[in-house]
């Protein structure tokens, strides 16, 4: 059996600048970390001539074009795996919650299919090749950030180039300022799920119209990244986290609903500095920074919603597990 685990992702600012429709006409960049909360994916060799898929539901098929969980079947198809295979998936988030989950199944996933195979890859092929089953082959109105952050884990500025080049910069973050930054998020569960999928198509097809927008997107995460790189100032970065709030609900497409306002306009009137919705909008989970001594009364605001711990993986999809019995 292999075991792979590979962080979910948190995105700070410049998202809709990693959708073809912008970085095509000039580069686009995203400030993300990776996320203490994980997908795993489990390979091992099953005895029957069938391949098992187990997730939300139980797929058992004679072979790989009879599997219906998308990304498992392309997957099987790119690394040449095939029956004979037990294969499952579980998520410490439920999908639908802004935090990248199927770009961290599909770079976990294929992790774990080449170290099956006993091969040794890197962050950047299992992103890039996420990429492509993703948005070539599947063709979903996604961006190229998820893939990425899930791959490197850690805090990357991540540039987007017209020739569909991705490249990874880490930031050069002292541990202290992690820390503090750690200690003053809050990660609040909206209890909405939603598919990015129709959000990102209106963001792709609207791009044109919104351009300047997204520009200021784009920059705003460079300066986030300075705000974040040496001696670090977190009140200006939650300062712009707040901008990007702004700017991003300039956008529409449905990324925000009355109901995330009034709990944002609340959890600022309790001390929040800035905020904002993860994922491409519609609900999930709610960011916001503020001091801590201000936690107690945001939360009491927010009628003390369910929360998730905010922890920073400094390290991205990696294999956790090889069974001593497990032969190449």
């Amino acid at each position: 059996m292999i075991i792979s685990q590979t962080p979910y992702r948190l995105s700070f600012a410049g998202g809709g600048t990693d959708l073809p429709s912008f970085y095509e006409q000039e580069p686009g960049a995203v400030l993300s970390v990776g996320l203490n909360q994980h997908m795993y994916v489990t390979v091992s060799p099953r005895f029957e001539k069938t391949t098992r898929v187990a997730y939300t539901r139980t797929e058992i098929a004679e072979s790989i074009e009879n599997i219906e969980h998308t990304i498992v079947r392309e997957a099987l198809r790119l690394t040449g795996l095939g029956p004979h295979l037990e294969i499952t998936t579980v998520g410490d988030v439920p999908a639908g919650t802004g935090l990248g989950s199927s770009s961290s199944l599909t770079v976990g996933l294929l992790n774990a299919l080449y170290a099956y195979r006993g091969d040794v890859t890197s962050p950047s092929r299992l992103a890039e090749e996420s990429c492509h089953i993703e948005i070539d082959v599947l063709e979903k109105p996604i961006g190229r950030q998820d893939q990425y952050a899930a791959a490197f884990g850690g805090v990357n500025y991540i540039r987007f180039n017209s020739d569909h080049t991705v490249d990874v910069e880490p930031v050069p973050c002292r541990r202290a300022t992690l820390r503090e930054l750690e200690s003053r998020v809050l990660l609040l569960y909206t209890q909405q799920q939603r598919s990015a999928d129709r959000i990102l198509q209106a963001q792709s097809d609207g791009t044109q119209d919104k351009m300047s927008v997204l520009r200021d997107m784009r920059d705003l995460a460079a300066m986030m990244r300075s705000a974040l790189a040496g001696e670090a100032d977190l009140d200006e970065f939650a300062r712009l986290l707040h901008e990007g709030w702004l700017l991003k609900r300039s956008l529409g497409f449905g990324i925000t609903t009355p109901v995330i306002d009034e709990w944002y306009q609340a959890a600022r009137r309790a001390g929040a500095q800035g905020g904002k919705l993860l994922g491409a909008g519609g609900g999930g989970f709610l960011l916001v920074v503020a001091p801590p001594h201000r936690h107690e009364a945001i939360r009491d605001a927010l009628g003390r919603p369910r929360e998730l711990p905010f922890d920073i993986d400094r390290r991205g999809s990696r294999i956790i597990f090889i069974s001593d019995r497990y032969k190449f």
